[in-house]
């Protein structure tokens, strides 16, 4: 048995060294060997640290025994050794990862660059606006603050983004904010923020400028002409950035809606731009869930309660109740069924403005929600009163849409029906 277990191995040896293209028979292919026939293998004999063989001195006793080779063992001078100055063995090769940026900001932490500290106010200026206190130094002081956060921010976007990415954010939000009236660089700069590739990087900057745009145009309360202009700028920039194929803006979904929403459903808009903000906004909304829903199944359920409460709940403006109803449009056919004609929208809004005066365009925005659910056809009918199945939808319709609605309703008997979900059929 031990004859034939040696040559089953010295066999499987040699098939490795045959491999190996070599004729030399080595300690490896012994170890292979050894595992292959799952065999422990023999431990301190390695191809790579060959044993030396001495040759021992002949026994004068035993002369006929031949020469006999044993594996000569270093001495070690352990006086030499102490004397020896230590070496000190470095740290294997590891790794480890860290965040560069989050969201666009760096995280103080030691294995990233230090921050540039911010630039402080001389005392003396803190002083002298608080002894004075007139409104000059305190619009003076509210300047300062403004352009220190800008240097705070580009000193961030410097710290992160190459210097072409840095002029482009600067020469970018340059042209587009109002002051640079010129209309064939901001086209010009959402064109490029629609089509040009490389600005992933730059994406969470954009982003949260945009968010600070709304934030300061919408905190006065009442919006004047050229907050306006810079709030239709903002929707600008994200419907282009929504257009840009390139950019990977899922992990940003949570910065985008806040401005949308806001810009939405804000009850002071500037007369002059508020039905064209709430219209883009509404389209931008729709965008987003058409592109997103899909990965984020519940974004259309939480924007349709945050749309619902804005037009039910009392107490609302009319520019909310308005910037709800084209959100409704914009979300889809079954929003505009869930919010106006289930959900008891269009009652609310014809309560409030049966006497209202300026009550206009709220009911013109309902009207045009109301005809997403109008089927096309070439031949209007109206619903007749005197027939008593006519009279049972115009009377459904008044419970559902109020009076003013369903007289308007009423001059199309298949809208109606349509809006109620029947059909001529479940009439007769």
């Amino acid at each position: 048995d031990v004859e034939y277990r040696i040559h089953q191995v010295i066999e499987e040896a040699a098939r490795f060294m045959r491999h190996g293209r070599r004729t030399t028979l080595t300690t490896s292919d012994i170890e292979q060997a050894f595992r292959v026939l799952n065999i422990e293998p023999l431990y301190g004999h390695t191809s790579s640290n060959p044993p030396v063989f001495r040759k021992a001195l002949p026994f004068p006793q035993v002369a006929s025994a031949g020469p006999v080779y044993f594996v000569e063992d270093e001495e070690i001078d352990f006086d030499r050794v102490l004397r020896e100055e230590k070496i000190t063995l470095p740290k294997g090769v590891s790794w480890t990862a860290h965040w560069l940026a989050v969201e666009g900001v760096q995280p103080l932490i030691p294995e990233n660059p230090p921050a540039i500290p911010r630039e402080t106010e001389p005392d003396a200026t803190k002083a002298e606006t608080l002894a004075n206190g007139s409104g000059a130094l305190a619009q003076n002081a509210a300047a300062k603050r403004q352009q220190q956060q800008q240097q705070q921010q580009q000193q961030l976007v410097k710290q992160v983004l190459s210097r072409e990415l840095q002029l482009y954010y600067s020469r970018l939000t340059e042209s587009l904010l109002p002051p640079s009236n010129d209309f064939a660089k901001r086209t010009a700069a959402l064109a490029s923020l629609r089509n040009d590739a490389g600005l992933q990087a730059l994406l969470p900057y954009l982003i949260r400028w945009v968010g600070e745009g709304v934030v300061s145009s919408l905190k006065e309360g009442v919006t004047s002409e050229s907050d306006g202009k810079v709030l239709e700028v903002m929707m600008d920039v994200i419907s282009a950035l929504l257009e840009n194929n390139t950019l990977f803006v899922e992990p940003y979904l949570h910065q985008i809606l806040p401005p949308v929403l806001s810009t939405l459903l804000h009850s002071a808009l500037p007369p002059s731009h508020a039905t064209h903000l709430r219209t883009t906004a509404a389209q931008t909304l729709s965008r987003v869930l058409t592109q997103h829903s899909t990965t984020y199944p519940s974004l259309s359920p939480r924007i349709m309660k945050t749309l619902l409460l804005a037009l039910i709940s009392p107490g609302k403006s009319k520019g909310t109740r308005e910037g709800a109803i084209r959100g409704l449009v914009g979300v889809g056919k079954e929003a505009v069924r869930k919010g106006l004609v289930e959900g008891g929208g269009a009652r609310v809004v014809e309560s409030e403005c049966r006497n209202a005066a300026d009550a206009g365009p709220l009911i013109n925005s309902v009207m045009d929600a109301l005809r997403v659910l109008q089927p096309t056809s070439d031949m209007v009918i109206a619903l007749e009163p005197s027939n008593p199945l006519d009279a049972e939808v115009l009377a459904q319709l008044k419970e559902l849409l109020g009076e003013l609605f369903a007289q308007r309703v009423a001059e199309n008997a298949a809208w109606a029906r349509t809006i109620l979900g029947m059909s001529r059929s479940d009439d007769s």
